[in-house]
């Protein structure tokens, strides 16, 4: 395990190249699980799909409201709305390494979506499996605790997936930024 990484909020306040491609395949009702402040989120509700960010931080949850998305104070791991209809489960700006525990984040994102949806993936670019690690955000200038982490390379996917009875539908990169779609194994 490493030391820990330190990341500040600031970098998903504001639109992120490859952020569009991401939208595009939201065509029905999408979690965007750790939305942190509702970029993804309210994204997706701009394109007129609705969607819902959960994220643990009451700080995030606050900011992504104010900016116009729909947003709840939850973890994963507990009670969710609509658990089991959600079209499309988004897992973005490396959030499948939350936890430390990809498969058992993968697990619960695939019984949170409806039978045929999908688990949108950001992930690490060629040449990173998984690094075990913890993470500390800085939020307004305040340092977080550290929390498990995980980072998450395109060339661990598809073990991680099969492991969480998922399987890789499709693969792209966009602006240096790498993204995996993920359907239930056939």
């Amino acid at each position: 395990m490493s030391e820990g990484m330190t990341l500040s909020m600031d970098l998903w306040r504001a639109h992120r190249p490859g952020d569009d491609t991401v939208v595009q395949r939201c065509t029905g009702p999408t979690l965007d699980v750790g939305c942190g402040p509702g970029r993804m989120a309210h994204a997706v509700a701009l394109a007129g799909v609705p969607a819902l960010g959960i994220d643990i931080s009451r700080r995030a949850v606050a900011e992504a409201r104010a900016r116009g998305a729909a947003a709840l104070h939850r973890d994963l791991f507990g009670d969710l709305p609509a658990a089991g209809r959600w079209h499309h489960v988004l897992l973005l700006d490396g959030n499948v390494g939350i936890a430390a525990d990809p498969v058992s984040l993968l697990r619960r994102c695939r019984d949170s979506m409806r039978p045929d949806g999908t688990v949108i993936l950001e992930i690490e670019a060629p040449g990173i499996t998984i690094e075990r690690t913890s993470l500390r955000l800085v939020i307004d200038g305040r340092v977080t605790r550290r929390f498990p982490w995980a980072r998450v390379g395109i060339d661990a996917v598809a073990d991680l997936a099969t492991a969480a009875g998922l399987e890789i539908d499709h693969t792209w990169s966009r602006h240096n930024r790498w993204f995996a779609t993920l359907r239930r194994r056939a």
